[in-house]
């Protein structure tokens, strides 16, 4: 057999193939050639996907750091306002200018500015302001195609809050760059702020032109109003003007102003917020060409709060502004009248509260002749016979006097000290009541010479009354006809605790942030005491052509007619005036009487509410005539005349000691009897307990008295003769 091998015969052809058709070897080939082109493909879609994150990624941490050092936004700069010093009802009394001399005043968009004015300003600048989240899509893109059609930038697309975020970081140019901050910015202050919290930013950063930021400073200096209330024609103006605000200053530009604000109105009325006809009406309105100064109210009383809250932003006070501009009115006029260099002082107060309702410390802040800066509420100045009725007060309170006891107005002398009368007569025995009504001086000082100055003092100066004396003098006689220095402030206080039934009240001007009112209530007298002191006082015989009978007054005149006074009140608030020099020289023939007294009835009436009548009498008032008086009661007797000659003693109580503290409770937690021990006097001898009537003392010279209750209690006995003593002990 041969080695040799025939050789094997080709294959047959598969059907359907034909000479010139891909082999199967071409197939998988091309096979593996496809499976390694999808293979590079995805290998080219994984990178570029890659890539695209790596770019998104590099992007968005190129973002963040640039969002990231942009910083915090500056909040706390933008929220720094004037000082702005406002009344009770939060009404503006005084603002201060920014140190860099800015005027920027707080804005609440709901209470402080007109609904008008805000519709406009959103329907102008920002419709979608409560619906979009900084950054108005559809503005931008409005804004974007009218700059493509017509060549040049017709809206910037800025929402309100886009505005605020340009406010707070002032750009220097116009730019892509610049407008991507804002948005970025934009959007972060609607993460960190309401809506109405960023609308009352943009109204209180606004530019108006020259030093004028927030429409309120704006609508004061062009308007001379408050923008609670502002015309169509005013609110166009005023939503106009920020777009260019230096261009279109009112003080340099009004015609472009003008043009400007016409231009706001035709927009509203395309868009249908504003009828044609209103819309012709305002545009025939003049816009203002001067700017009117700031409101001054109350400068004495901002001042002095400034002074004492300092980095407070906004300082309320306790005034009534419609009330200190009736008064400050009434001060210039009077003060015109009086003379160049007559200054005056006017205070008023809540008497239930002690609330300071307007002070006015001079005509005129601003006159040098008058030296208007000087607050006279708060000079110290002889009171004249105005520190009458607290002598009076305290004998009520003593018990030793009524004010239908019969008193005598005769020449006396006190040492080397010997009374006058103001028109140098005497009017002989009168009622104790007249002798306050007319201001008698020689029953003034008897009175005072039994109270005793040293208590009269202490006591007014418990109350919140600080008397000045002259240098290491001790207080005498001479303080019941002004021989001692007061502040119109502090004498005024003293009588509206008469008013309020003898409890006297620190005075309060500047009110605390959370309302609060920590204040405590001083004695001056007795309840009954005090309300006998208004009924005498509501007789006084009032300034020509005024009422009787509506005010509880007293006048007062110092030696030499330095100074004129009248302080009076009634059941609602209480009113003191001072009228004379600053500079302390006398003014002939400056009375108290006749030149502060009309002011004072005057003031009541500019106050704009009518007199109301004075409490009812309190409990245990007596309320008697001359007649029908204990027999102690119908006469007073100086000191003189209490020293017996035929062998009697003075009339003294033995027990209890005065100033003595007893412990009188029983086994059963009530109070047991007081005993009362006298010696001397002449029977039969009257008990009274904090000036009301409890009994006689018996033929031992004693008397069991049940205490009031825990406390001071005054216990007082009087004799057939009118003599008496009187010891203050405190029950515990």
């Amino acid at each position: 057999m041969s080695d040799h091998v025939p050789a094997m015969p080709p294959a047959p052809s598969s059907p359907g193939l034909s000479r010139g058709s891909t082999s199967a070897r071409d197939i998988v080939d091309g096979r593996h050639k496809a499976g390694h082109d999808g293979l590079k493909s995805r290998r080219l879609i994984w990178k570029l996907a890659t890539g695209a994150a790596v770019v998104v990624v590099l992007g968005t941490a190129a973002v963040t750091a640039w969002v990231h050092s942009l910083g915090p936004l500056p909040l706390a700069q933008a929220k720094q306002i004037s000082t702005t010093v406002v009344d009770r009802n939060g009404k503006l009394l005084r603002a201060y200018a920014m140190a860099d001399g800015r005027w920027r005043l707080p804005v609440n968009a709901k209470t402080s500015v007109d609904p008008t004015y805000l519709d406009l300003l959103l329907t102008y600048e920002d419709k979608r302001f409560y619906s979009h989240h900084g950054v108005d899509p559809l503005a931008l893109g409005r804004a974007a195609l009218q700059l493509v059609t017509r060549g040049h930038i017709v809206s910037g697309g800025s929402t309100i809050t886009m505005q605020l975020a340009r406010l707070l970081e002032p750009r220097q140019q116009r730019s892509v760059t610049a407008k991507i901050r804002q948005a970025v910015r934009a959007i972060q202050l609607e993460r960190q702020l309401s809506k109405d919290e960023i609308l009352d930013l943009y109204l209180e950063l606004a530019p108006f032109g020259g030093n004028l930021e927030g429409v309120r400073a704006a609508s004061i200096a062009y308007f001379g109003k408050e923008p609670k209330r502002l015309s169509l024609a005013e609110s166009a103006l005023l939503v106009a003007l920020p777009q260019s605000p230096e261009t279109r200053r009112l003080d340099r530009h009004p015609a472009t102003a003008r043009t400007a604000r016409d231009r706001v109105l035709d927009r509203m009325v395309h868009e249908g917020r504003v009828s044609t006809a209103d819309a012709a009406q305002a545009r025939g309105v003049n816009v203002p060409r001067l700017r009117k100064p700031m409101p001054v109210l109350a400068p004495h009383s901002a001042d002095q709060a400034t002074a004492a809250m300092k980095d407070m932003p906004i300082i309320r006070l306790s005034l009534d502004a419609g009330i200190q501009r009736s008064l400050e009115a009434l001060a210039r006029d009077r003060a015109a009248a009086l003379g160049s260099n007559i200054s005056i002082g006017l205070i008023a107060v809540d008497n239930e509260s002690g609330d300071v309702l307007a002070h006015v410390g001079s005509p005129d802040y601003f006159d040098d002749r008058r030296a208007g800066q000087v607050d006279m509420t708060r000079a110290v100045r002889s009171p004249g016979s105005t520190l009458k009725p607290f002598i009076y007060g305290l004998a009520f309170e003593d018990g030793f006097v009524h004010p239908d006891s019969l008193i005598e107005d005769r020449p006396i002398r006190f040492g080397s000290y010997a009374p006058e009368n103001f028109d140098m007569t005497f009017q002989g025995t009168v009622p104790v009541r007249k002798a306050l009504q007319l201001s008698l001086n020689v029953p003034a000082i008897a009175l005072l010479d039994r109270v005793g100055a040293s208590r009269l003092s202490s006591r007014l100066k418990q109350a919140g009354g600080n008397l000045v004396l002259p240098k290491d003098e001790a207080p005498g006689l001479a303080m019941g006809l002004g021989g001692v220095g007061v502040t119109l402030r502090d004498l005024v206080q003293l009588y509206a605790s008469l008013a309020r039934g003898g409890s006297a009240k620190p005075l309060r001007e500047i009110m605390q942030a959370n309302g609060g009112d920590d204040r405590e209530m001083l004695r001056l007298m007795d309840s009954v005491a005090a309300w006998q002191v208004g009924n005498v006082l509501m007789g006084t015989p009032p300034p020509e052509n005024a009422a009787h009978n509506r005010i509880a007054f007293k006048t007062g005149t110092s030696y030499g007619y330095r100074d004129a006074w009248s302080v009076g009140f009634d059941g609602r608030m209480t009113i003191g005036v001072w009228v004379g020099r600053p500079d302390g020289a006398p003014v002939p023939g400056l009375v108290g009487r006749t030149a502060a007294a009309p002011i004072l009835f005057d003031a009541f009436a500019r106050t704009g509410k009518l007199p109301m009548p004075l409490p009812k009498a309190p409990k245990g008032a007596l309320i008697a005539s001359n007649a029908k008086l204990p027999p102690p009661l119908r006469r007073f007797r100086p000191f003189g005349e209490l020293i017996r000659t035929g062998g009697e003693q003075a009339l003294r109580i033995q027990f209890p000691l005065n100033g003595s503290r007893i412990d009188a409770s029983g086994a059963d937690s009530e109070f047991s009897a007081l005993p009362v021990k006298v010696a001397g006097g002449v029977a039969p001898m009257t008990m009274l307990v904090n000036g009301v009537a409890v009994g006689e003392i018996d033929g031992r010279r004693q008397r069991l008295v049940d205490p009031p209750g825990p406390g001071f209690v005054r216990l007082t006995v009087m004799d057939a003769v009118g003599a008496a003593d009187t010891v203050v002990v405190r029950i515990q």
